[in-house]
């Protein structure tokens, strides 16, 4: 038992006599204190005494891709939260490449007895996945919500942003302003969400733009998430004369920015570019970044609330809860320029070698 408290005092910070007083429960700790130690004995796998069950609901797991891209952190920051205001504890699990898998993670859930797990952007967006380890899931029982990526066939609640919705207003904004030639910059089509844009992008160029079905090809770039990705894909583009970039998140609008002044191209002068979340900073960034705004408290705060229902007992609906994104126009997108006072990027590149 002095080993288990000393684990216990280091994970909370605190000395071993007030872990003592709070397993004891006895007075004269403060609240937060309390909380720390309360945490820590779940978070080190330890069963709490029976006199202090009532004070939390449990473990809920928290499975996300990465961290490195700022739309994760702040949507685990909000699903973090209003767990812990409904009593239970969170558990962050983030994946990274060659580090430990989705799968990997959530049998140490289980092993930790989780009382249901959140799963963003998981391997239930990817439809070359096998989603029977959901299926599973939910056989055991153990209630699970899944955020951005809908699989039909399993009884969970979805919580989506409209991404067909998105790439439609992406591109009405940029058609306002003059744009025909419109490009896209998404992710790998084997994503829900990818396959989603690409179709709102379609669909939006053929109504708004007016451009045959049989242009459109030359003009999506399916490449890898993140600044590089967007970086590449926006050269290609260029190449072919766009005059604005709809991109799949706010890294790739990044890169396509980079991309335009690597070749002596302006933003928005030459090149208007529409992100997508409208994750921090965006606001802050040279230029700030048009954007297409996930909901991201709303849509957190959603599946918290299903998650919760589903483990007292009271199902929530096994259906997709859609979330309308929001346009936020700052600096990155203009009108475009008349093609007389537009200087081809073939002939600036000559100009400058």
């Amino acid at each position: 038992m002095r080993a288990r408290l000393s684990d216990i005092a280091q994970q909370a910070e605190v000395s071993e006599a007030t872990v003592s007083r709070v397993l004891n429960d006895r007075p004269g700790v403060a609240p937060e204190t309390r909380q720390a130690v309360l945490t820590a004995l779940d978070v080190l796998g330890y069963e709490r005494p029976a006199r202090l069950r009532k004070r939390s609901a449990g473990l809920v797991g928290l499975v996300v891709p990465e961290l490195d891209n700022p739309i994760f952190p702040a949507f685990a920051q909000v699903i973090e939260s209003t767990l812990a205001q409904s009593g239970f504890t969170p558990v962050l699990c983030t994946q990274t490449p060659g580090g430990v898998t989705e799968d990997e993670y959530v049998e140490m859930l289980l092993d930790r007895q989780v009382s249901g797990i959140v799963f963003v952007s998981g391997l239930h967006a990817d439809t070359a996945a096998n989603h029977d380890r959901y299926r599973a899931l939910i056989a055991r029982p153990l209630p699970v919500v899944m955020i951005n990526g809908y699989v039909p066939g399993i009884a969970a609640p979805f919580v989506s942003c409209d991404d067909r919705e998105a790439t439609e207003l992406a591109v009405a904004h940029l058609v306002a302003l003059g744009h025909r030639r419109i490009g896209l910059i998404t992710g790998p089509d084997r994503f829900v969400p990818v396959q989603r844009r690409v179709a709102g992008w379609r669909a939006a160029m053929g109504r708004l733009a007016g451009l045959p079905e049989a242009e459109l090809a030359e003009l999506a770039e399916l490449t890898l998430f993140g600044v590089e990705g967007g970086e590449a894909a926006a050269g290609r583009l260029l190449e072919r004369g766009v005059t604005g970039v709809v991109c799949g998140s706010d890294l790739m609008a990044l890169g396509a920015i980079r991309a335009a002044r690597q070749r002596g191209l302006s933003v928005p002068g030459d090149l208007s570019v529409v992100g997508y979340d409208d994750s921090p900073l965006m606001a802050f960034t040279d230029p700030p970044l048009t954007t297409m705004r996930q909901p991201v408290a709303a849509m957190a705060v959603a599946a918290v609330r299903a998650l919760v229902d589903e483990i007292n007992g009271h199902a929530a609906p096994h259906s997709e809860y859609l979330f309308r994104p929001e346009l936020v126009v700052r600096g990155s997108t203009a009108v475009v320029r008349q093609p007389a006072a537009r200087q081809p990027a073939a002939a600036l590149a000559r100009s400058a070698g």
